[in-house]
């Protein structure tokens, strides 16, 4: 009788116990019902990936206690499980980083299930999103958060409009993006906020109008001689940190709203609640994206509207993902992101 080999491949396992992350051999999943196997071209490290590592954040619904990390990913399609349908192996695509169930509850992937450090991934068959040929598999696979997060924030959360003035504090990776996709929705004008000189840098030849440092004396009325005296409309704060917040709500003109997009786990204060009163702002918490933000971003990519090429900081093997994790750890080289490529 012939013995039956499984087949086996690489993978970025974080062990919760330990809060280590081992490259391992585990054996390649087989899709189950409504389930489609995807052969991953290209994963994105996330912040939130070193700070499942460093103990920061903790997996909600994690049914054990190792889970493979990475919730942006893209691939090609390789296997369908029985009564999967409506996909085609080879087919090019990228996965959502997450899925709902019957309850709406959301379970992200990398967090809450196996994710895309992994030569193979599995995902529910709605959760794919076919992606065109000319889109790279490195650019696509960061759409889903690293593009969708600040997405929503602009358009949902922040409610955007054209000629808005706004203001982005901390221009890294979410930051980064914010700016193009402000410019993209006709914000103006848009000013980056960052310590770091060569974000500062970044964001301006991202669209920035301005970019200035948070700490600069002259800060406060550069912002005012930009906005025509009328202050910020919105204030996005990426940053996740308690001087951005209070910096931020000084700025906001007229139904100003400031909108949380970093979590810092502090208390969120209004200094005063009478001027805050008087010119009717908000403070506005955001989280993540929707499918259809994913959707919308890829057919902007699509159409050549949005031009991700330069998100792409370097591409790692998946072998080196522990090398990916203290860069971007350690902001070495100012990643806005680094890819996996199994």
């Amino acid at each position: 009788m012939e013995e039956h080999v499984v087949a086996e491949m690489l993978a970025g396992r974080l062990h919760l116990t330990e809060r280590a992350l081992r490259m391992e051999t585990v054996p390649v999943p087989e899709p189950g019902r409504g389930q489609v196997r995807i052969k991953v071209a290209a994963a994105g490290v996330c912040l939130s990936d070193v700070h499942l590592i460093d103990g920061t954040l903790t997996p909600l619904y994690l049914p054990e206690d190792v889970v493979t990390l990475g919730h942006e990913v893209a691939g090609v399609v390789d296997v369908l499980g029985d009564g999967a349908e409506g996909w085609t192996p080879g087919q090019r695509v990228l996965l959502q980083a997450g899925e709902r169930d019957r309850r709406g509850t959301v379970f992200t992937r990398g967090v809450d299930y196996d994710g895309g450090w992994a030569e193979y991934a599995l995902a529910r068959q709605d959760t794919l999103v076919p992606i065109p040929d000319d889109l790279s598999f490195e650019q696509a696979c960061i759409i889903p958060d690293a593009v969708s997060t600040p997405w929503a924030a602009v358009t949902d959360t922040g409610r955007t409009r054209p000629g808005e003035a706004v203001g982005v504090w901390g221009v890294g990776g979410l930051g980064a993006h914010a700016v193009q996709l402000l410019r993209l929705v006709g914000a103006a004008p848009v000013i980056a906020v960052d310590p770091l000189p060569a974000a500062r840098e970044r964001a301006l030849t991202l669209g920035a109008d301005a970019a200035l440092d948070p700490a600069d004396p002259g800060f406060r009325a550069a912002v005012k001689e930009l906005t025509g005296g009328r202050g910020l409309d919105v204030a996005f704060d990426f940053a996740g940190v308690t001087p951005v917040r209070e910096q931020a709500q000084t700025l906001l003109g007229r139904r100003g709203r400031l909108v949380l997009a970093g979590i810092a786990n502090k208390p969120v204060t209004i200094a005063s609640d009478s001027p805050f009163n008087y010119l009717q702002q908000a403070v506005l918490g955001h989280y993540g994206s929707e499918a259809e933000h994913v959707e919308q971003l890829v057919r902007l990519a699509g159409a050549g509207r949005l031009d991700l090429s330069a998100s792409v900081s370097d591409v790692l093997p998946l072998a080196d993902a522990e090398e990916a994790v203290r860069r971007v750890q350690s902001k070495e080289g100012n990643p806005i992101r680094l890819i996996l490529r199994p």
